[in-house]
Formats: structure tokens, C-alpha cells, sequence
């Protein structure tokens, strides 16, 4: 039977199905129930210093090539999640945290204290494009801002910080460089793409309340793809692949690209949280049916 385990930075993972960040890690219970059901680590919703309502309703939309969403890093806020968090020990697979601020310094002071509870990991998402103050719209994404960020968070935790870059930049490997000189431990490829917009052409008007969003799902994954591509070949630290993958064939295209693991966001929403038992016995009954082993052997197969 084919070996689904891989390491990430030593964190030992089933399967290398990573729930992405914003889909339904809003309390613990429901990280309890990905990981049960099969997903191989899971990442919580980004929390910020002050509490966040984001944007107004409507907030995320399926399309015919994917969904289009604008959240707006709605949460708690540091202080009810480290409550939230405090104890991890009933969920069954590593927990990664996700972080968000305005600059390196809210970044580190939230890091700082996030680091005290046992996650096994911390992302940062530098690349959210459709919330003012965050991400692309901060001016988060290009090298500079990723080093400075990255190593700002270093200097306050000892734990693998995965940072999380934009399909948007013109030289993603230069971003992703920046990002390993800066500390960071792997690369999360990528985030939502655009923004783009939808518009309701019976009412005239945009069909999102913040008019435009970030696109997921299909549309996203053959520019996700590509990008974990040529981030492998720019830096040595592990890429966790995400954006469009809702079937094994997809995780293991992630993987010859160069992804040690692969994040499925949209695609939960589709298949619901039997979508990562779903990739991962797609991805043994391929392995099985063309002689691969161990599934770490998929990793930057198409570079050879």
C-alpha cells in the first residue's frame, strides 16, 4: 500500500492534504472535525490584534469556474482566540496558525502570543487581495515587505512560519526568496487571485456588498500550479501548493510541480470535509496503480 505521509519543516503529516486558511477554522470544534475527517493538517482563520466584523454579506459567491469571495479577515480578534485555542490535544492532526496586521509589528505582536499556545506552526498571509490595510492592498506582497514582515515574526517564535504569497506578483520567486531570507520555514502558494468581480446584470450592480474579491476554486489552479513551479526552483524550503485542487489527480499535480503538501480550500465547500479522505485515496490508488511507493517521491517530478 503507498505511503501518503510526508514531513513538513519535521512536522509529520498523514496525508499531505492541508486545510487552507478562512474555510471553517473559526472554532476549535471545527478543526476537530477536518482533521477527523481526514485532513492531513489544518489551518485555523486568521486572527488579528483587535477584533475584525469584515466586510458586509454578501461575502463569498460560487461561480461556474470557482468562487469569488471578500471576507475581510473577519474574526475575534488575539484575545478570544487564544482562549479559543488554549487546548489542541483533541484534534488528531497538527494545527497551523494564521496570523494577519497592518505591519511587521502587529505581525510580531500577534505571533508572540499565538506562539505560546501548541500550534505547530504559524502562517502569514501577505497577500489577501481585497481587504484595505492587509495583504496585496498593504503593500504586503512585494520582496521588501516580505522580508521585513518575515523576520519581524522570526525574532518572537522558534516555531516553522509558512509564508503565504500572491499569484499576483510579476516575479513570485523573488517574493518567495525575500520570504526564506527573512526566516520563513516553507511557502503557501498561493492565495486568491484578482481581485475580480461578478456582476448581477438584473440589478446593475455587483454581486458582492465589497463589489470585488478574491478568486478561488478551478479557475485559480493552473496559475497556482505554475507558480509552485517556479517558486521550487528559486528556494530550498518546502511549498505547500494551494489554490483549485478538489481531486487526487490535482494534489499530485501540486506535488510534481514542487509542493511537499497541498491546500484545499474551495473545494470543502463543494465536496464537503470528506474531500480530504476523498484526494487522499484518489492519490494511493494512483500511486498503487503506477508503482509509487511513497508519495514524497512525487515532489518536483516535473522539474525531472
Amino acid at each position: 500500500m503507498a505511503d501518503l505521509s510526508v514531513s513538513l519543516c519535521g512536522i509529520k503529516l498523514a496525508n499531505p492534504t492541508v486545510m487552507a486558511s478562512g474555510i471553517l477554522g473559526t472554532t476549535r470544534l471545527l478543526l476537530r472535525r477536518a482533521a477527523a475527517s481526514g485532513a492531513g493538517a489544518v489551518t485555523m482563520k486568521s486572527v488579528s490584534l483587535l477584533s475584525r466584523g469584515g466586510h458586509p454579506n454578501p461575502t463569498i459567491l460560487s461561480f461556474d469556474a470557482g468562487m469569488i469571495n471578500a471576507v475581510g479577515y473577519s474574526n475575534p480578534g488575539l484575545e478570544e482566540t487564544l482562549k479559543e485555542f488554549a487546548d489542541l490535544s483533541d484534534i488528531p492532526a497538527p494545527l497551523f496558525a494564521s496570523v494577519v496586521g497592518q505591519n511587521a509589528d502587529e505581525f510580531s505582536r500577534v505571533a508572540e502570543r499565538i506562539t505560546k499556545l501548541p500550534f505547530a506552526a504559524i502562517e502569514l498571509p501577505l497577500s489577501c487581495p481585497h481587504t484595505p490595510g492587509y495583504g496585496t492592498l498593504a503593500g504586503q506582497s512585494t520582496p521588501e515587505a516580505t522580508f521585513e514582515i518575515t523576520a519581524a515574526v522570526r525574532k518572537v517564535t522558534d516555531k516553522p512560519i509558512f509564508v503565504k504569497v500572491s499569484p499576483n506578483v510579476p516575479a513570485i520567486g523573488e517574493v518567495a526568496s525575500a520570504a526564506e531570507k527573512g526566516g520563513a520555514s516553507a511557502i503557501t502558494a498561493v492565495n486568491s487571485m484578482g481581485p475580480g468581480m461578478l456582476i448581477n446584470i438584473e440589478a446593475r450592480r455587483p454581486m458582492l456588498a465589497f463589489k470585488m474579491g478574491g478568486v478561488t476554486g478551478a479557475a485559480l489552479r493552473p496559475v497556482a500550479v505554475r507558480c509552485v513551479y517556479d517558486i521550487y526552483k528559486t528556494v530550498k524550503i518546502p511549498i505547500i501548493g494551494t489554490g483549485g485542487v478538489s481531486c487526487g489527480a490535482h494534489a499530485i499535480e501540486m506535488m510534481m510541480a514542487g509542493a511537499t503538501a497541498v491546500g484545499v480550500g474551495s473545494a470543502v465547500f463543494d465536496g464537503g470535509m470528506g474531500v480530504f479522505a476523498q484526494i487522499a485515496r484518489e492519490m494511493e490508488d494512483w500511486m498503487d496503480r503506477n508503482g509509487v511507493e511513497k508519495v514524497e517521491e512525487l515532489i518536483g517530478a516535473a522539474h525531472r
